[in-house]
């Protein structure tokens, strides 16, 4: 998370047992309040595969109770998604709960299960498909994103939404660097020239369309509709999920029906991030879990 250095503050909690580390939760601080870190797409208390519950239940009052003890009088704190758990891990949703956390944001993000039937895929979106193959649009992974992120994506951002990547060039150059088989760039071209791209995060589960854009000049050629074809049925079909990102707006308020419409014509189906404030001195309601 270092490359973000320059935007957060870090105030990255790690739990220890014995010396053991049991828990890291990703955050940072603005204002006085802890989040889990904004600067990753999704975050909450990251917990070693071996933990048990009472070591899920005292890493939890731990973190409320330093964060208290050290004046931080809230936790806003992100719930991982269901989709990445490698294995089910509801027990903060339980531990939530004692404390009267406040679910006060939730956003809706569509994902195709490659476990079931892929021929959802609506006759817009297949005929769309039909289009980029008689043109002979061709997919093409790369290590670069210069290219994608110069001329499509970074233009597009600005002129449409007046904002700009997460992650600039350089830093999504570093982060390739050092998870050269988590980060992938797939583009679409015709006669040679980019047209679209597609820039994945991919984790042990799940595959994450973090970056999606094509030319609007080019855009009736299907180079998205034959970039996602060959990544959901091809690529990654081997994962158990295929992740668009969400389509709210204004923090989680409002859903983009056109972008969430879209999104479901490729087969997706909505499932909820959620996020919660904790006030850190309840951290106390935990005493009294075990009978």
């Amino acid at each position: 998370m270092e490359y973000h250095e320059d935007r957060f503050e870090d105030y990255s909690l790690m739990v220890y047992r014995s010396e053991e580390l049991v828990a890291v939760l990703p955050a940072n601080i603005k204002h006085g309040i802890v989040y889990s870190h904004q600067g990753l797409t999704y975050g909450g208390l990251i917990l070693s595969q071996k933990v048990k519950f009472n070591d899920v239940l005292e890493s939890f009052q731990a973190m409320l109770q330093f964060l208290n003890a050290n004046r931080i009088q809230f936790l806003k704190i992100k719930r991982v998604p269901r989709i990445y758990e490698i294995l089910p891990s509801d027990e903060i949703d339980y531990l939530l709960f004692k404390v009267n956390a406040e679910r006060d944001r939730c956003d809706l993000s569509m994902v195709v299960d490659l476990r079931s039937d892929l021929t959802k895929m609506s006759t817009n979106r297949k005929r769309s498909l039909k289009k980029a193959r008689e043109q002979q649009i061709e997919v093409k992974e790369t290590t670069e994103f210069e290219s994608y992120f110069n001329s499509i994506l970074i233009p597009n951002l600005e002129e449409r939404h007046q904002t700009s990547p997460t992650h600039s060039v350089a830093e999504i150059d570093i982060l390739k660097s050092r998870f050269p088989n988590n980060i992938r760039q797939f583009n679409a071209y015709h006669n040679d020239d980019i047209i679209a791209g597609v820039t994945v995060f991919e984790t042990e589960n799940v595959a994450h369309a973090q970056y999606i854009s094509t030319l609007d000049s080019m855009r009736q050629l299907g180079g998205l509709d034959i970039i996602f074809d060959h990544l959901i049925s091809t690529v990654f079909k081997h994962k158990n999920y295929f992740s668009f990102g969400i389509s709210n707006e204004n923090q989680g308020q409002q859903i983009n029906e056109g972008l969430l419409h879209w999104k479901a014509s490729f087969g997706a189906q909505p499932i909820v991030h959620e996020f919660y404030t904790i006030e850190t001195k309840k951290y106390e309601l935990l005493n009294d879990v075990r009978l």
